[in-house]
């Protein structure tokens, strides 16, 4: 009987920022698809309960505790999961925070925090685990961008600018190792409920009923809704899809 094409059974993902929000239900859809899992994040204790959860559905799954704005933190972690899994297939670029602040109340650091975290971060993990992806014959690579990517927002200048920063770059890296069998794409996150959204809509007015509005499937996402992207992404069914911006929505995009 032919293997599944969204089989992920042998294969080996890092998720940063996976031990919650949309990171854990990629987690969850790889995990689930076969392949063992490297949680990464700086909350210990966050990542281990999302480590035992996936192991209690029959998942390998290890928790890394890095910081992904840290080149020499990466490539420790990098060479970790090679230790303790064997090999590196996927890399999930999925750590991120935002600072809602209009552009003129937005301090240096403050723009510095938001575009090492969300920017730099994936540049770091991709180009050290390109090395492994290539040794391996072949690898995929998702980034997580957002809205934002194709949206402006008065109260987000640093996030809009790595968010789009993120497709530029997800593009340049699938131009750059097509030729080594590593896909590259982003996925675009619409309004999802999660603790970063929840958040904002504490502190933008009107963003609650203002998302709902807008958006077709007339709800906020759940981290649910990315597990299949995410497997669909990392598995051999996309071997001819790289360099894409997907948007994750509910159709909030094409909404005029």
């Amino acid at each position: 009987m032919p293997t599944s094409p969204f089989d992920l059974s042998g294969k080996v993902a890092i998720v940063t920022g996976g031990n919650g929000g949309i990171g854990l239900g990629m987690a969850r859809g790889l995990a689930a698809a076969g392949a063992a899992i490297a949680i990464v994040g700086r909350d210990e204790a966050k990542s281990n309960a999302a480590v035992t959860e996936l192991r209690q559905s029959s998942a390998k799954a290890i928790s890394v505790v890095a910081d992904v704005t840290d080149e020499a933190a990466v490539t420790t972690m990098v060479e970790r999961v090679r230790r303790e899994l064997g090999r590196l297939d996927i890399l999930v670029n999925n750590a991120g925070i935002n600072i809602r602040k209009p552009p003129g109340a937005l301090s240096l650091a403050e723009w510095d925090s938001v575009i090492n975290t969300n920017l730099t971060s994936a540049f770091l993990c991709s180009r050290a685990a390109y090395p492994a992806m290539k040794d391996g014959g072949g690898g995929k690579i998702i980034n997580i961008g957002s809205m934002m990517s194709i949206f402006g927002a008065s109260f987000a200048p640093a996030y809009a600018a790595s968010k789009g920063g993120i497709v530029q770059f997800t593009r340049s890296c699938a131009v750059a190792w097509a030729a080594d069998n590593v896909q590259v794409n982003a996925v675009l996150p619409g309004w999802i409920d999660t603790d970063l959204t929840r958040r904002a809509r504490e502190q933008v007015a009107g963003l609650h009923d203002k998302v709902l509005a807008r958006t077709p499937a007339a709800r906020w996402g759940a981290s649910a809704d990315f597990a299949g992207i995410a497997v669909f992404l990392s598995s051999s069914a996309s071997d001819f899809v790289t360099g894409a911006a997907i948007p994750v929505d509910g159709g909030f995009s094409i909404m005029g």
